[in-house]
């Protein structure tokens, strides 16, 4: 129920607002237009007004850029300087195209889907997966008291978990929903989260990363003198997310978290990333790509092999194993869809309604009412749009750095922010519609807490390295 609230609040809101704009602003009388099938990236034509029109704010302003932006409106003027096209650019696309796009989402995904999947079943009959269970056990079974010892899903939790540290999202998506499908076996009301459901996609939420290479390469391009400093707070901002979702759950579950076995995996863990950042903060941009690939990479493709091996020292009938592992991947990735068209359209209409500037000129107001230091406010949209959408977030983080520059307190606080968890709605949407839970009972609001920890934690971290 609550994650129906949300999205019929989001719909409500998106469209009260652009009621709102239309009424008040000559500017925006094609907004319903852009919400239902706008084009992201469009140029929408305002109007064409003399320079004398307008106010000497603008003009002054022009004067020093003949294309100059106030908000989301554009002024561009001739090069007589007599007239001024007055226009805006459409942030993403309306609800039409972002339905091809949640669709064109989960075709790409079938392949990734069917090649994991189809490891992940030679795995199964090859006893991998229980090896990996009776490895975890120890520590997972505090975490999830509810599932009984050695149980798959312990498994498949753990390379879910290994791969999103890694930054291997192509493969942490099926390990997740392999463990989703895992943990609804033991659900005994197949439309309600269970306990163990809520635990795991919390943690996977949490977004825990070592080495966040793709925002390191966004960085380099964009001109940044020192790309790979974002990577600490980064990896730091991720854990506190991490351990926000794991106390938030475990406050709802009751699981005592001072258990000597979860404090000594969770100490353990903490040092060894701590021992790789102490070896990895010394190295260049490009070594630490380099050790990045290597190690992502190399870790693929062991596994593969150790698969493929530890199949054929049962006498497991690999390629049969691979193609059934396979067909449930793509039966998987078709199944999503409603739910992430779903989703995805809400979040749509908030971008294109203008809701998320309302919300960041409101806190600009009040940063400035409160003689705070506004600069954190300009890295926030990037805050605000991931957990709604990862690509989304992507665009705001390059906005704020085209801005600001790349190497800018505003543009370093955004790559961290973008860091700092996963999409939410996005996660929700994809692993409940998997396995076709209806009542997520208290998943988001637990998610929601762990990312505003994120943001909290990427913003303190920000000034305190950056500032």
């Amino acid at each position: 129920m609550v994650l129906s609230k949300i999205w019929s609040a989001f719909i409500i809101v998106a469209i009260f607002v652009a009621g709102i704009k239309y009424v008040s602003s000559n500017n925006y009388g094609s907004i319903f237009n852009d919400m239902v099938v706008g084009k992201g990236g469009d140029t929408v034509q305002i109007t064409t007004k003399k320079s004398a029109e307008l106010s000497p704010f603008i003009l002054n302003n022009l004067d020093k850029n003949p294309d100059f932006a106030e908000g989301r409106i554009h002024y561009k003027r001739n090069a007589e300087k007599t007239e001024v096209k007055v226009y805006r650019i459409q942030e993403t696309d309306g609800v039409i195209g972002t339905s091809q796009v949640a669709v064109n989402i989960c075709i790409g995904l079938i392949g990734i889907m069917t090649l994991f999947m189809g490891f992940m079943a030679i795995a199964e009959r090859a006893g991998g997966i229980n090896l990996l269970s009776r490895m975890i056990q120890p520590f997972f079974s505090k975490l999830f008291p509810e599932i009984p010892k050695n149980h798959p899903a312990f498994g498949h939790m753990l390379l879910n978990f290994s791969a999103n540290l890694l930054g291997l999202d192509n493969a942490a998506t099926p390990f997740g929903l392999k463990a989703m499908e895992s943990l609804q076996t033991l659900n005994r009301d197949k439309d309600r989260a269970s306990n163990s459901q809520i635990m795991f996609l919390c943690l996977h939420a949490g977004g825990m990363t070592l080495i966040p290479v793709s925002i390191i390469a966004i960085r380099a391009s964009m001109g940044s003198v020192t790309p790979t400093d974002i990577f600490l707070p980064c990896m730091m901002a991720t854990f506190a997310a991490t351990l926000a979702a794991m106390v938030v759950v475990s406050i709802h579950q009751k699981i005592n978290l001072f258990q000597p076995v979860i404090i000594a995996y969770i100490g353990g863990i903490s040092a060894i990333i701590a021992l790789l950042v102490v070896y990895l903060v010394r190295l260049s941009k490009e070594d630490l790509d380099q050790f990045s690939k290597v190690l992502s990479s190399g870790i693929i493709l062991l596994i593969f092999i150790a698969i493929v091996l530890g199949a054929l020292y049962k006498k497991i009938n690999v390629f049969d194993a691979f193609i059934d592992g396979a067909k449930e991947g793509f039966w998987v990735s078709v199944k999503i869809i409603p739910y992430l068209v779903g989703m995805l359209i809400a979040i749509s209409l908030l971008r294109t309604s203008g809701v998320f500037d309302v919300i960041i000129d409101g806190m600009k107001y009040l940063a400035n009412f409160a003689n705070l230091d506004t600069r954190f406010v300009d890295g926030l949209p990037t805050a605000l749009i991931k957990p709604l959408s990862g690509s989304g977030a992507r665009g705001m983080m390059v906005d704020t750095m085209t801005t600001f520059g790349a190497d800018s307190f505003q543009g370093k606080l955004a790559a961290v922010l973008q860091g700092s968890s996963d999409t939410t709605f996005y996660v929700i949407a994809v692993y409940f519609g998997a396995v076709g839970i209806k009542n997520t009972r208290y998943a988001v609001t637990a998610m929601l807490l762990a990312d505003l920890v994120g943001v909290i934690a990427s913003v303190i971290l920000a000034y305190l390295f950056f500032a």
